[in-house]
Formats: structure tokens, sequence, C-alpha cells
């Protein structure tokens, strides 16, 4: 079969890279891609908003499926101007990925139908969140009600900061109209874990657990970032808690959005944090995670092709969906001053290190091909170094092995991902 990916980052090289994997893909394209992807896939010119010029190529080309997993074609209706002309694709129509396009509607849908998450209040008026901080305990976090890239939201620890915090969003519009509503809500502690599940609907399916780092620097010190490293599975995610999450929020919220009128297909991705109370939704994502992408499709040993088809379909229920008992770190390449400003156009070398080497892998997140026909940085995370290993402890050490084959300059990196591991092990 034909297949047409949409995206140019690190988790659309994942999901490419798993569905080469299948045996039914004859012909991979993917829009734009990035230099990693095109080692797979044959790369088309066209930007990820042109619903226009996508859905022409994919009745041009007679394309039998469409993936796409990003944010912002999500919600703008990418599955539903490509399913007004007839062609299938994998995703959310936009009157469900709301779910991730306003964190006001999602906090509201958690109230109403009583999925566990934190206190929060929402507003459009930046004086009246002014006020309402004056009471408020510290620490408390600001987020951005719109897309904002994963980058807005402000952990602010004094009163000060928050005030400022409501400032940069609201006023200065740091994140643009992201900021034009806020949530303010409460600020809860414990282990943070991602669970990505397919859904069709009706039925979901769990994938396996991992857990991301935001924070730029060592220490989950810096500014946040699109995600610096992650690993799968989470030891914290356990049977106990899976139970619980499974009656109280992933069942829930599948038959929430149903109710609302609004069922959910696609991917959706659940960001919990696990405090004393039990665990808490602290956001929700209409597509793959980014970069717990990297490391849990490496270990999924189902067919993506159809698992896909069965989300479309509505028969997720019939799909064993399974994954290898073993373990995946990945850690993150990044331009030096990223998140802030970074040069671009730096040549990358060590990738051919990864050639032939069975569990190992380096997708590309911001990679393009200079004149010259070398592969330079294009963006600010750089690459994601994946490596498999038994045990976590394994896998980690096989991930930071392998970041040290490339270079380029200004590289940067975190060298603690994964050391949560430590106390669970």
């Amino acid at each position: 079969m034909k297949v047409l990916l949409v995206g140019g980052g690190g988790r659309e090289h994942a999901i490419a890279d798993a569905l080469r994997r299948s045996p039914q893909v004859d012909t991979l394209y993917c829009a734009p891609g990035n230099a990693g992807i095109a080692r797979i896939a044959e790369c088309v010119p066209i930007g990820t908003m042109d619903f226009k010029a996508l859905t022409d190529f994919a009745k041009e080309k007679e394309i039998d499926l469409t993936v796409c997993s990003m944010d912002d074609p999500l919600c703008a209706g990418i599955v539903d101007a490509f399913e007004a002309e007839g062609l299938r694709i994998f995703g959310t129509p936009a009157n469900a990925a709301i779910i991730e396009g306003s964190k006001a509607f999602s906090k509201d849908l958690m109230k109403k139908y009583g999925i566990p998450t934190a206190a929060y209040e929402v507003f459009e008026d930046p004086e009246k969140a002014l006020a309402y901080l004056e009471s408020a305990a510290m620490p408390i976090v600001l987020k951005a009600s719109g897309l904002a890239l994963g980058k807005g939201v402000l952990i602010c620890n004094t009163l000060e900061e928050a005030k400022e915090g409501v400032k940069e969003l609201m006023t200065d519009r740091k994140f643009g109209d992201a900021g034009s509503r806020i949530v303010i809500e409460e600020f809860m502690t414990g282990r943070e874990v991602s669970v990505l599940a397919f859904a069709d609907g009706k039925h979901y399916k769990l994938m396996s657990s991992s857990q991301d780092h935001k924070r730029a620097g060592d220490g989950d010190t810096g500014l946040n970032t699109g995600g610096m490293g992650t690993f799968s599975p989470s030891p914290f995610y356990t049977d106990e808690i899976d139970a619980y999450c499974r009656e109280n929020i992933y069942q829930r919220t599948m038959d929430a959005m149903a109710k609302e009128g609004r069922p959910f297909r696609g991917v959706l991705y659940f960001g919990l944090m696990l405090t004393a109370d039990g665990p808490k939704v602290l956001e929700y994502n209409t597509r793959f995670g980014d970069p717990e992408t990297q490391v849990v499709l490496p270990r999924m040993r189902s067919d993506i092709i159809d698992v896909m088809q069965a989300c479309i379909d509505g028969t997720l229920d019939q799909i064993d969906l399974e994954f290898e008992d073993n373990a995946a770190v990945c850690v993150v390449i990044a331009s030096g001053g990223y998140p802030g400003s970074y040069e671009k156009g730096k040549v990358i070398t060590g990738l051919d290190a990864f050639e032939g080497r069975e569990g190992y892998y380096c997708f590309h997140a911001g990679t393009a091909f200079d004149k010259d026909g070398n592969t330079v940085t294009s963006g600010g995370r750089v690459l994601g170094v994946t490596a498999l290993g038994k045990t976590l402890k394994e896998a980690r050490a096989n991930a930071y092995n392998a970041a040290g084959w490339i270079r380029f300059e200004g590289q940067y990196m975190r060298h603690d991902i994964g050391k949560a591991i430590d106390s669970a092990q």
C-alpha cells in the first residue's frame, strides 16, 4: 500500500520507521519530512497546513492511507479535510482534537465528568487573573489555553513570577493567540508519566508508559523545552496505578468525549502526575508525544498499519496490541541556545555509525541538507538518539554511548535522562 505521512520532526521519523517495518507498506511519502526521513521515505515539499495541496497529492498518487500526528493540522481539521475528499486518514477530527487545542475545554471536561485533575480557574481578562493570584497558594501553574508547541506552561514559585507570567502569556502574547485565555491551576507534586493510547471512538488500547524530561538542563533546571529525552517503560507506573487509571481516567475520558458528541479517534496522550492522592491528569494531547514516540514505537511488536486501520474502522477491540519485554531510552541532542535563539546550518557527523546496528536509532528532529548534500542542523532539537536494552539501565547506557557518536558545532544534551530509574531498580 501507499502511505503519506504528514510532518517533519523526530516523532514523524519514529512513525516513519514503524510504518517501514510493516510488510503492508510498499511506498512511503512524507510531507515535508527531513534529512533523516529522506533515507526511508520520499519527501515532498508540501507544508503541513496546506490541506488542499496535501489532498491533491494524495489523490494524484492514489494514497491508501495518510497519517498525521501533529497538533496544528489536527486541530485545524486536516482529518475532516481528507475525509471530505473521500480519503482515508489516521488522526483526530477537529471536534475531538479540541481536547488538546483548548486547555480550558479539557479542564472543564474533567471537572464535568469527575476525571481527577488539579484544581483550576480559567481567565480571559489579565486583570482578573492578577487579582486571583493575590490570594492563591504558591507555587502555581499558568497554562496558555491554546496550542503553544508544548512550551506554554509556566511553573511559578512566587507571586512576582506568577504576575510576570500572566503578562508574558496574556499581555505580551509570547505564544500568540494561545495566551488569549489562560488556565491557572494548583501545583501538583509527584512522578510524571506519559501514557499514549490508540482510540477508535469507543475503544482504546494503551501503549507502553514513558517519562519525558522537559527542562533544558541537568537536574530539571532551565527553561521548558519540547522534551530533552525520555525512557520507556516507567517503573513507577505500577499495575495498581494502571488499574486505577483505566477505571477513573482512560475509559472515563473516552466516554466523556462520546457523550459530548466528540468521539475520539487517533492517539490520545495522557500526561499524568502520580500524586500522594492518586494519579491525576496534567494534560491531554491528541497525538503521539514527542519524544515519547521515539521510545514507545521501537518497542511495539504489532503492525502499526493494522492498529491504525482498526482505529479508523472502529474495530480496535479486535486488535491485540503487543510490545516487546524490553526498555528504551532517548537522549535529545540540541542546538546550543535552545529553547532560546540558536544557529542553524551546522554540519552533523557520526550519523553513519547507526547503520546496521540493531537496537540503535537516530531520529532526526531538526535536520536538512545543505547545497553540498551534507546533513545540517535546522532546528532547536536536532536528533533523538534512542537505544534499546533488556533493562532501563542497559538502554540508558547504550543511548548515551550512541549519543557520543554524534558531532556538530554547539551541540548540547542533558546527561541525566532516566536518572529517576536508579531509585526504582
